[in-house]
C-alpha cells in the first residue's frame, strides 16, 4: 500500500534540490566576483587613472565657458608610475579603516607637472639595479614631487662597505668613506668636505659642519649664559621644563645632526630632517648613530598631532621661504607639538623691515607663548644691510590652544 506521506516527501525533495542548485550558483557568482580582487600578483588589477595637464585658472575651453568639467588633454606617463600611483584593489575587500575597497598610494601631484623628468626617474629595469640618479631624484623632489614615487629596484651601495663605528665612538667620529656612494657630490671623500670651509670659495649649505672638531664641537654646549645672547644652550632650554619631560623631538634642517647628538647625550631622541645638498648629509647622520629623515620643508611633517616634546630649527627657517609656506609650516610645527611642548626658533634670518612688517606678526599669529625672545643684528656683511637674527623659545599652551 502506498504511504499517504509520499507526495509530501517528493515535494520536500524537490524544494531541497532547488535550494542546493541556488546556493551553488550563488557561491559560483560570489567566488568569481571576489577572485578578481583577491588574486595575488606582482601586477594587481588596478583602477584606471587619468592624469591631466594643470591649467591656468584664466584658461577657457573651446566653448568659452571655462567649464572645469570639459575634458582636458592627457599626459602620457611611464607605466611604472601608473602601476605605483593607481588605486590598488584590496585583496580582502572593503576595509573599514580606509573606508574603501581600494588603496591609493600617496604621491606628489606635482610629479605630473614634470612628465619628462618623471619618465626618466621611472625608467629602469624592474627587479634590477636602480639608476645612479641621486642628484636628479633630489631635484625632482625639490620641485614638489614629494614623496618621490616608489621604484622596484635596488639602489647602489659601496662595494667595500664596512660596518659603522660603534656607539658612543660614532657620535663624534668621521665615518669611513666607504659608507657613501659619492657620484652625486663634488667632494669624493670626507676629507674634502671637512676642509671645504677653508679651501672652497662660494656658498655651500652647511659648508663647515662636517668638521666635527671645528665649530660643531661647541654648538649648543654648556657654558655660562650671556644675557641677551642669540646662542641659547641646550641646558638652559631644558631648564625651562621639568626634568625628564623633554624626551622626543624633531630638528628641521639639522645639517649633520649635532643637535640630535647633544640631545642623545642627555637621553633625548631627536629625528633630524636634512637634504643632501652637495654633501651626503643623511649618510653622515646615520653613521653617527642618530636618525635622519629625508624630507624638504614643503612636506607635511609625518607625525601625529600633539606628540612631540620639542621642535628645533637653526638657520633653515628664514626669509628665503615664501611667507605663506612659512605660515603653513609653523602651524604644522604647532600641530605636532604636545601641549606644553617647545619650539626653539634658532637664528631666524631676515632684514629689519621684514621682521617688523611680516615675520613678527606671522610668528605671533600662531599662538605660542614667548619664553625667550632675542633680536640681534647680523653685522658680518655690514650694518648698512640692516640684517638681523631672531632666536626665540616658544611654548605651545597647555590649555585653550585653539
Amino acid at each position: 500500500m502506498d504511504s499517504p506521506n509520499q507526495p509530501k516527501s517528493l515535494s520536500t525533495n524537490l524544494f531541497y534540490l532547488f535550494l542546493l542548485l541556488s546556493t551553488n550558483l550563488l557561491t559560483l557568482f560570489i567566488s568569481s566576483t571576489f577572485y578578481s580582487s583577491s588574486s595575488c600578483s606582482l601586477n594587481p588589477i588596478s583602477s584606471t587613472t587619468t592624469f591631466t595637464k594643470r591649467r591656468s585658472p584664466s584658461t577657457t575651453d573651446s566653448d568659452g565657458t571655462g567649464n572645469p568639467d570639459t575634458p582636458q588633454a592627457t599626459i602620457d606617463l611611464p607605466s611604472e608610475f601608473l602601476a605605483f600611483s593607481s588605486g590598488q584593489v584590496l585583496p580582502l575587500g572593503f576595509n573599514t579603516n580606509f573606508d574603501s575597497d581600494t588603496f591609493y598610494p600617496p604621491v606628489g601631484q606635482a610629479c605630473t607637472r614634470f612628465p619628462d623628468e618623471l619618465s626618466r626617474f621611472m625608467s629602469y629595469k624592474v627587479n634590477g639595479s636602480c639608476p645612479d640618479d641621486e642628484l636628479f631624484a633630489q631635484k625632482l623632489l625639490l620641485k614638489g614631487c614629494e614623496p618621490l614615487p616608489r621604484r622596484r629596484c635596488r639602489p647602489a651601495a659601496q662595494p667595500d662597505y664596512v660596518e659603522p663605528y660603534p656607539l658612543p665612538t660614532s657620535l663624534w667620529t668621521t665615518p669611513p668613506n666607504s659608507s657613501v656612494v659619492w657620484t652625486a657630490y663634488t667632494c669624493k671623500v670626507y676629507t674634502c668636505l671637512i676642509n671645504r670651509g677653508k679651501t672652497q670659495k662660494g656658498f655651500d649649505d652647511c659648508k663647515d659642519c662636517f668638521d666635527l672638531h671645528g665649530r660643531e664641537q661647541n654648538r649648543w654646549a654648556s657654558r655660562q649664559t650671556i644675557e641677551g645672547s642669540l646662542d641659547f644652550t641646550i641646558d638652559e632650554v631644558l631648564a625651562t621644563k621639568k626634568p625628564g619631560t623633554i624626551r622626543i623631538g624633531l630638528d628641521i634642517g639639522g645639517g649633520v645632526a649635532t643637535f640630535a647628538v647633544r640631545m642623545r647625550e642627555r637621553n633625548i631622541t631627536i629625528i633630524t630632517t636634512s637634504m643632501n645638498l652637495n654633501g651626503p648629509f643623511n649618510n653622515f647622520i646615520a653613521s653617527r648613530g642618530v636618525m635622519p629623515l629625508y624630507i624638504s620643508i614643503s612636506q607635511r611633517l609625518p607625525f601625529f598631532d600633539n606628540t612631540l616634546d620639542i621642535v628645533h630649527s637653526m638657520h633653515v627657517l628664514s626669509n628665503w621661504i615664501p611667507s605663506t609656506l612659512l605660515h603653513f609650516l609653523m602651524f604644522d610645527i604647532y600641530r605636532v607639538l604636545r601641549p606644553g611642548g617647545l619650539f626653539w626658533l634658532d637664528h631666524f634670518f631676515c632684514v629689519e623691515d621684514q621682521f617688523l612688517d611680516v615675520y613678527k606678526p606671522l610668528i605671533e599669529s600662531i599662538g605660542f607663548i614667548k619664553l625667550k625672545w632675542v633680536v640681534g643684528k647680523k653685522l658680518d656683511r655690514g650694518a648698512e644691510l640692516r640684517e638681523m637674527y631672531l632666536s626665540a623659545l616658544l611654548e605651545k599652551p597647555l590649555k585653550n590652544s585653539w
